[in-house]
Protein backbone atom coordinates (compact mmCIF):
# COMPACT_ATOMS: atom_id res chain seq x y z
CA UNK A 1 0.00 0.00 0.00
CA UNK A 2 1.31 3.44 -0.93
CA UNK A 3 2.15 5.60 2.09
CA UNK A 4 1.35 9.21 1.22
CA UNK A 5 3.15 11.93 3.18
CA UNK A 6 1.27 13.63 5.98
CA UNK A 7 1.11 17.46 5.72
CA UNK A 8 2.39 19.00 8.96
CA UNK A 9 0.90 22.45 9.76
CA UNK A 10 2.83 25.04 11.77
CA UNK A 11 1.03 28.00 13.34
CA UNK A 12 3.97 29.80 14.97
CA UNK A 13 7.69 30.27 14.43
CA UNK A 14 8.48 28.61 17.75
CA UNK A 15 6.35 25.61 16.83
CA UNK A 16 8.21 25.28 13.51
CA UNK A 17 11.63 25.51 15.16
CA UNK A 18 10.62 22.86 17.73
CA UNK A 19 9.42 20.48 14.98
CA UNK A 20 10.84 17.34 16.66
CA UNK A 21 11.91 15.56 13.44
CA UNK A 22 15.33 13.97 12.97
CA UNK A 23 16.15 16.07 9.91
CA UNK A 24 14.57 18.83 7.86
CA UNK A 25 15.03 18.25 4.13
CA UNK A 26 14.85 21.12 1.63
CA UNK A 27 14.20 19.64 -1.82
CA UNK A 28 14.12 22.98 -3.65
CA UNK A 29 16.82 23.90 -6.14
CA UNK A 30 20.28 24.95 -4.91
CA UNK A 31 19.57 28.57 -5.89
CA UNK A 32 16.38 28.64 -3.82
CA UNK A 33 18.20 27.09 -0.87
CA UNK A 34 21.10 29.57 -1.14
CA UNK A 35 18.74 32.56 -0.95
CA UNK A 36 17.07 31.32 2.24
CA UNK A 37 16.06 28.13 4.01
CA UNK A 38 14.70 26.85 7.29
CA UNK A 39 17.50 26.85 9.94
CA UNK A 40 19.31 23.53 10.04
CA UNK A 41 17.74 22.23 6.82
CA UNK A 42 19.72 19.84 4.61
CA UNK A 43 19.73 20.65 0.90
CA UNK A 44 18.72 17.60 -1.17
CA UNK A 45 17.34 19.12 -4.39
CA UNK A 46 15.12 16.89 -6.47
CA UNK A 47 15.61 19.28 -9.41
CA UNK A 48 18.80 21.21 -10.12
CA UNK A 49 18.67 24.88 -11.06
CA UNK A 50 18.87 24.01 -14.73
CA UNK A 51 16.34 21.15 -14.49
CA UNK A 52 13.84 23.36 -12.67
CA UNK A 53 14.16 26.04 -15.34
CA UNK A 54 13.79 23.46 -18.11
CA UNK A 55 10.65 21.88 -16.63
CA UNK A 56 9.12 25.30 -16.03
CA UNK A 57 9.74 26.36 -19.62
CA UNK A 58 8.15 23.18 -20.96
CA UNK A 59 5.16 23.70 -18.66
CA UNK A 60 4.57 27.24 -19.93
CA UNK A 61 5.52 26.93 -23.58
CA UNK A 62 4.65 23.34 -24.47
CA UNK A 63 2.55 21.02 -22.29
CA UNK A 64 1.77 20.67 -18.61
CA UNK A 65 1.55 16.88 -19.05
CA UNK A 66 4.96 16.67 -20.73
CA UNK A 67 6.49 18.89 -18.04
CA UNK A 68 5.13 16.64 -15.29
CA UNK A 69 6.38 13.51 -17.05
CA UNK A 70 9.90 14.86 -17.55
CA UNK A 71 9.88 16.33 -14.04
CA UNK A 72 8.87 13.01 -12.51
CA UNK A 73 11.74 11.21 -14.22
CA UNK A 74 14.22 13.82 -13.01
CA UNK A 75 12.85 13.74 -9.46
CA UNK A 76 13.07 9.94 -9.36
CA UNK A 77 16.65 9.98 -10.67
CA UNK A 78 17.80 12.64 -8.21
CA UNK A 79 15.94 11.00 -5.32
CA UNK A 80 17.74 7.74 -5.99
CA UNK A 81 21.09 9.56 -5.84
CA UNK A 82 20.18 11.08 -2.48
CA UNK A 83 19.02 7.75 -1.04
CA UNK A 84 22.20 5.99 -2.18
CA UNK A 85 24.37 8.91 -1.08
CA UNK A 86 23.63 11.35 1.78
CA UNK A 87 20.78 9.22 3.22
CA UNK A 88 22.49 5.86 2.97
CA UNK A 89 23.29 5.75 6.69
CA UNK A 90 19.77 6.51 7.98
CA UNK A 91 18.20 3.65 9.92
CA UNK A 92 14.62 2.38 9.81
CA UNK A 93 13.35 4.71 12.53
CA UNK A 94 14.45 7.91 10.79
CA UNK A 95 11.79 10.68 10.72
CA UNK A 96 12.42 13.41 8.13
CA UNK A 97 10.38 16.58 7.57
CA UNK A 98 10.42 17.58 3.90
CA UNK A 99 9.55 20.87 2.26
CA UNK A 100 9.64 22.52 -1.16
CA UNK A 101 8.40 25.93 -2.28
CA UNK A 102 4.69 25.54 -1.51
CA UNK A 103 4.41 22.01 -0.12
CA UNK A 104 3.42 20.56 -3.47
CA UNK A 105 4.81 18.11 -5.98
CA UNK A 106 8.52 18.21 -5.25
CA UNK A 107 8.26 17.60 -1.49
CA UNK A 108 5.28 15.29 -1.92
CA UNK A 109 7.08 13.12 -4.48
CA UNK A 110 10.27 12.83 -2.45
CA UNK A 111 8.45 12.16 0.82
CA UNK A 112 6.33 9.48 -0.88
CA UNK A 113 9.48 7.68 -2.05
CA UNK A 114 10.93 7.91 1.45
CA UNK A 115 7.68 6.58 2.87
CA UNK A 116 7.80 3.56 0.57
CA UNK A 117 11.17 2.66 2.07
CA UNK A 118 9.57 2.72 5.52
CA UNK A 119 10.76 6.08 6.81
CA UNK A 120 8.11 8.19 8.53
CA UNK A 121 8.38 11.20 6.27
CA UNK A 122 6.04 14.19 6.54
CA UNK A 123 5.86 17.39 4.49
CA UNK A 124 5.48 20.97 5.65
CA UNK A 125 1.99 22.18 4.88
CA UNK A 126 2.49 25.20 2.64
CA UNK A 127 6.20 24.48 2.21
CA UNK A 128 8.85 27.17 2.49
CA UNK A 129 6.15 29.80 2.07
CA UNK A 130 4.80 28.81 5.50
CA UNK A 131 8.21 29.45 7.07
CA UNK A 132 8.56 32.75 5.24
CA UNK A 133 5.07 33.87 6.28
CA UNK A 134 5.88 33.18 9.95
CA UNK A 135 9.15 35.12 9.70
CA UNK A 136 7.38 38.08 8.10
CA UNK A 137 4.67 38.03 10.76
CA UNK A 138 7.32 38.15 13.51
CA UNK A 139 9.42 40.91 11.97
CA UNK A 140 6.90 42.98 10.03
CA UNK A 141 3.44 42.57 11.53
CA UNK A 142 3.90 42.09 15.26
CA UNK A 143 5.43 44.19 18.03
CA UNK A 144 8.71 42.74 19.25
CA UNK A 145 8.09 41.47 22.81
CA UNK A 146 11.72 41.87 23.89
CA UNK A 147 13.11 44.82 25.88
CA UNK A 148 16.24 45.98 24.06
CA UNK A 149 19.18 47.84 25.59
CA UNK A 150 21.69 49.17 23.06
CA UNK A 151 25.44 49.52 23.34
CA UNK A 152 26.27 52.89 21.81
CA UNK A 153 29.46 54.85 21.34
CA UNK A 154 31.99 56.11 18.86
CA UNK A 155 33.57 53.80 16.29
CA UNK A 156 36.39 51.72 17.75
CA UNK A 157 35.05 51.29 21.28
CA UNK A 158 34.87 47.49 20.89
CA UNK A 159 31.10 47.23 21.21
CA UNK A 160 30.95 43.94 19.30
CA UNK A 161 33.65 42.41 21.49
CA UNK A 162 31.72 43.56 24.55
CA UNK A 163 28.62 41.81 23.20
CA UNK A 164 30.57 38.57 22.94
CA UNK A 165 31.83 38.94 26.51
CA UNK A 166 28.32 39.64 27.76
CA UNK A 167 27.11 36.52 25.98
CA UNK A 168 29.79 34.44 27.70
CA UNK A 169 28.75 35.65 31.16
CA UNK A 170 25.12 34.73 30.59
CA UNK A 171 23.50 37.91 29.30
CA UNK A 172 21.03 37.78 26.41
CA UNK A 173 22.61 39.40 23.35
CA UNK A 174 21.63 39.99 19.76
CA UNK A 175 24.68 40.29 17.48
CA UNK A 176 23.20 42.04 14.45
CA UNK A 177 26.53 42.51 12.70
CA UNK A 178 27.28 38.81 13.09
CA UNK A 179 23.89 37.88 11.65
CA UNK A 180 24.31 40.40 8.81
CA UNK A 181 27.91 39.41 8.04
CA UNK A 182 28.94 43.07 8.06
CA UNK A 183 30.50 45.54 10.51
CA UNK A 184 28.04 48.27 9.62
CA UNK A 185 30.00 50.89 7.69
CA UNK A 186 31.46 51.53 4.24
CA UNK A 187 34.59 49.67 5.34
CA UNK A 188 32.64 47.02 7.23
CA UNK A 189 32.52 44.13 4.74
CA UNK A 190 33.50 40.77 6.25
CA UNK A 191 34.96 37.63 4.66
CA UNK A 192 32.23 35.45 3.19
CA UNK A 193 29.93 38.33 2.30
CA UNK A 194 26.40 38.99 3.47
CA UNK A 195 23.31 36.80 3.40
CA UNK A 196 20.29 37.75 1.31
CA UNK A 197 17.67 39.93 2.96
CA UNK A 198 15.49 36.84 3.44
CA UNK A 199 18.41 34.86 4.82
CA UNK A 200 19.22 37.63 7.30
CA UNK A 201 15.59 37.79 8.42
CA UNK A 202 15.48 34.02 8.91
CA UNK A 203 18.60 34.12 11.12
CA UNK A 204 17.25 37.12 13.01
CA UNK A 205 13.82 35.60 13.63
CA UNK A 206 15.34 32.29 14.70
CA UNK A 207 17.67 34.06 17.14
CA UNK A 208 14.86 36.15 18.60
CA UNK A 209 12.84 32.97 19.14
CA UNK A 210 15.57 31.70 21.50
CA UNK A 211 15.55 34.85 23.66
CA UNK A 212 13.38 35.16 26.76
CA UNK A 213 11.11 38.23 26.47
CA UNK A 214 11.10 38.51 30.27
CA UNK A 215 14.83 39.35 30.30
CA UNK A 216 16.56 42.33 28.63
CA UNK A 217 18.35 41.77 25.33
CA UNK A 218 21.57 43.69 24.64
CA UNK A 219 22.34 44.70 21.06
CA UNK A 220 24.64 47.17 19.37
CA UNK A 221 23.17 50.46 18.17
CA UNK A 222 23.00 50.32 14.37
CA UNK A 223 21.64 52.29 11.46
CA UNK A 224 18.48 51.05 9.76
CA UNK A 225 20.74 49.09 7.39
CA UNK A 226 23.74 46.92 8.18
CA UNK A 227 25.64 46.80 4.93
CA UNK A 228 23.11 45.79 2.30
CA UNK A 229 20.47 44.28 4.59
CA UNK A 230 17.72 46.33 6.23
CA UNK A 231 16.55 45.94 9.81
CA UNK A 232 12.86 44.87 9.72
CA UNK A 233 10.22 47.23 11.17
CA UNK A 234 9.55 45.36 14.42
CA UNK A 235 13.22 45.37 15.36
CA UNK A 236 13.88 48.93 14.19
CA UNK A 237 10.93 50.24 16.21
CA UNK A 238 12.18 48.46 19.34
CA UNK A 239 15.68 49.84 18.81
CA UNK A 240 14.45 53.40 18.42
CA UNK A 241 12.64 53.15 21.77
CA UNK A 242 15.50 51.40 23.57
CA UNK A 243 17.66 52.79 26.36
CA UNK A 244 21.36 53.02 25.59
CA UNK A 245 24.61 52.35 27.37
CA UNK A 246 27.40 54.54 26.02
CA UNK A 247 30.83 52.94 25.74
CA UNK A 248 33.76 55.34 25.77
CA UNK A 249 37.51 55.13 25.14
CA UNK A 250 40.29 57.58 24.32
CA UNK A 251 41.09 58.22 20.65
CA UNK A 252 44.59 56.63 20.63
CA UNK A 253 43.22 53.39 22.11
CA UNK A 254 40.40 53.38 19.59
CA UNK A 255 42.83 53.86 16.71
CA UNK A 256 44.97 50.94 17.89
CA UNK A 257 41.88 48.79 18.30
CA UNK A 258 40.54 49.63 14.82
CA UNK A 259 43.90 48.86 13.21
CA UNK A 260 43.72 45.39 14.77
CA UNK A 261 40.01 44.78 14.19
CA UNK A 262 40.20 45.70 10.51
CA UNK A 263 43.46 43.87 9.78
CA UNK A 264 41.68 41.65 7.25
CA UNK A 265 40.73 44.73 5.25
CA UNK A 266 44.06 46.53 5.57
CA UNK A 267 45.82 43.40 4.33
CA UNK A 268 44.11 43.98 0.96
CA UNK A 269 45.35 47.52 0.42
CA UNK A 270 44.15 47.77 -3.18
CA UNK A 271 40.59 47.00 -2.12
CA UNK A 272 40.76 49.36 0.87
CA UNK A 273 42.06 52.14 -1.36
CA UNK A 274 39.09 51.65 -3.67
CA UNK A 275 36.69 51.92 -0.74
CA UNK A 276 38.35 55.06 0.56
CA UNK A 277 38.00 56.71 -2.85
CA UNK A 278 34.24 56.31 -2.54
CA UNK A 279 34.38 58.92 0.24
CA UNK A 280 35.69 61.70 -2.02
CA UNK A 281 32.21 63.18 -2.49
CA UNK A 282 31.70 63.31 1.29
CA UNK A 283 35.13 64.32 2.57
CA UNK A 284 36.88 65.90 -0.40
CA UNK A 285 39.78 64.75 -2.55
CA UNK A 286 42.52 66.26 -0.40
CA UNK A 287 41.38 64.38 2.72
CA UNK A 288 40.99 61.06 0.88
CA UNK A 289 44.39 61.49 -0.80
CA UNK A 290 45.92 61.92 2.67
CA UNK A 291 44.25 58.70 3.83
CA UNK A 292 45.52 56.82 0.79
CA UNK A 293 49.05 58.09 1.41
CA UNK A 294 48.88 56.75 4.98
CA UNK A 295 47.56 53.44 3.66
CA UNK A 296 50.34 53.06 1.09
CA UNK A 297 52.94 53.79 3.77
CA UNK A 298 51.41 51.17 6.07
CA UNK A 299 50.65 53.69 8.83
CA UNK A 300 47.43 51.97 9.81
CA UNK A 301 46.96 53.44 13.29
CA UNK A 302 47.39 56.95 11.90
CA UNK A 303 44.92 56.14 9.14
CA UNK A 304 42.41 54.85 11.70
CA UNK A 305 42.83 57.99 13.84
CA UNK A 306 42.33 60.25 10.82
CA UNK A 307 39.26 58.32 9.67
CA UNK A 308 37.77 58.66 13.13
CA UNK A 309 38.44 62.38 13.36
CA UNK A 310 37.39 63.31 9.83
CA UNK A 311 34.65 60.80 9.04
CA UNK A 312 33.28 58.45 11.70
CA UNK A 313 33.11 60.69 14.77
CA UNK A 314 31.42 63.65 13.02
CA UNK A 315 28.88 61.30 11.41
CA UNK A 316 28.14 59.66 14.77
CA UNK A 317 27.63 62.99 16.52
CA UNK A 318 25.30 64.26 13.80
CA UNK A 319 23.24 61.09 14.01
CA UNK A 320 22.95 61.29 17.79
CA UNK A 321 21.91 64.95 17.56
CA UNK A 322 19.12 64.02 15.15
CA UNK A 323 17.97 60.96 17.09
CA UNK A 324 18.49 61.52 20.84
CA UNK A 325 17.85 58.48 23.03
CA UNK A 326 17.60 57.86 26.80
CA UNK A 327 20.96 56.94 28.34
CA UNK A 328 21.13 54.27 31.03
CA UNK A 329 24.85 54.45 31.75
CA UNK A 330 28.23 55.57 30.43
CA UNK A 331 30.98 52.95 30.69
CA UNK A 332 34.66 53.49 30.02
CA UNK A 333 36.45 50.69 28.19
CA UNK A 334 39.80 52.10 29.26
CA UNK A 335 42.65 51.23 26.91
CA UNK A 336 40.54 48.49 25.27
CA UNK A 337 42.84 45.78 26.62
CA UNK A 338 41.43 42.40 27.61
CA UNK A 339 41.10 43.31 31.28
CA UNK A 340 39.49 46.65 30.45
CA UNK A 341 36.87 44.96 28.28
CA UNK A 342 36.14 42.31 30.93
CA UNK A 343 35.63 45.03 33.53
CA UNK A 344 33.40 47.06 31.18
CA UNK A 345 31.31 43.96 30.42
CA UNK A 346 30.80 43.34 34.15
CA UNK A 347 29.66 46.93 34.69
CA UNK A 348 27.25 46.68 31.76
CA UNK A 349 25.84 43.39 33.08
CA UNK A 350 25.27 44.97 36.50
CA UNK A 351 23.49 47.97 34.97
CA UNK A 352 21.29 45.77 32.79
CA UNK A 353 20.46 43.61 35.80
CA UNK A 354 19.31 46.68 37.70
CA UNK A 355 17.30 47.90 34.73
Amino acid sequence: MTRFPTPRPFATLGEFLAHGFDDVIDVRSPAEFAEDHVPGAISLPVLSNEERARVGTIYVQDSAFRARKIGAALVARNSAAHIEGPLSDRDGGWRPLVYCWRGGQRSGSFATILGQIGWRAEVVEGGYRTWRRLVQRTLYDEVLPHKLILLDGLTGTAKTELLHRLDRIGMQVLDLEGLAGHRGSLLGAMPGGQPSQKGFETSLAARLATLDPARPVIAEAESSKVGNVALPPALWSAMQAAERIEVTAEAPARARYLARAYSDLSADRERLEGLLRLLVTLRGRAVVDRWIALLREGRMEELAADLMAEHYDPAYRRSRARYPAPSLLSVSAGALAEGDLDLAAERIAEAVGRA
